[in-house]
């Protein structure tokens, strides 16, 4: 499979097929059994997660629970000025929660948290497992009209796991379905 850069990639199919361990394995947290990832012409399996072009969103959210949510942001954003991040905070609707801990978010509240601490950082590409699933029809909308904005005014290549085909209808330039 090639992705061009700056492109919007949906990967949808069954349950179980690998979808979630594909965006692993090009983050660097499960290592590929065989292949060869690269980017712009440079090999990155035997990069370590943390040297890979890639943010990546997991369906968990990670969240340090012990830190507020302004903190899990700016640990993770450093460099980013926090002017930014409030502001995006208040486009996801979620500058009201930025002084509260993470136990004491909704579930839909956790994923725009981890949206913004995605998508805010500096590396090239972007990787999504399921990252509306837990949102409302509107902020599912606002959220991945967001996600849009930011990859585009970016540049940024976007790799989404869905199971929505509105997803894949709001976001995507190509659909890439996976078979067992």
């Amino acid at each position: 499979m090639t992705i061009a850069p700056g492109e919007r990639v949906t990967l949808q199919g069954e349950s179980g097929v690998g979808k979630t361990t594909l965006l692993l394995c090009l983050a660097g947290f499960v290592e590929a059994e065989s292949g060869a990832v690269s980017f712009n012409d440079e090999p990155l399996l035997t990069l370590p997660a943390d040297r890979r072009p890639v943010a990546m969103l997991f369906q968990e959210h990670n969240l340090f629970e012990h830190l507020s949510v302004i903190r899990n942001l700016t640990l993770a954003l450093q460099g980013v000025d926090e002017a930014l991040i409030l502001t995006e905070a208040g486009r996801l609707g979620v500058d009201e929660l930025l002084e509260k801990m993470p136990a004491q978010l909704s579930g839909g509240q956790r994923q725009r948290v981890a949206l913004l601490r995605t998508l805010l950082r500096p590396e090239p590409v972007v990787l999504l497992d399921e990252p509306f699933a837990e949102l409302d029809a509107k902020t599912r909308e606002l959220a991945a009209d967001w996600v849009q904005e930011k990859v585009e005014a970016s540049g940024k290549t976007l790799i989404l796991v869905t199971h929505q085909d509105e997803d894949v209808a709001r976001l995507s330039q190509r659909n890439i379905i996976i078979t067992g």
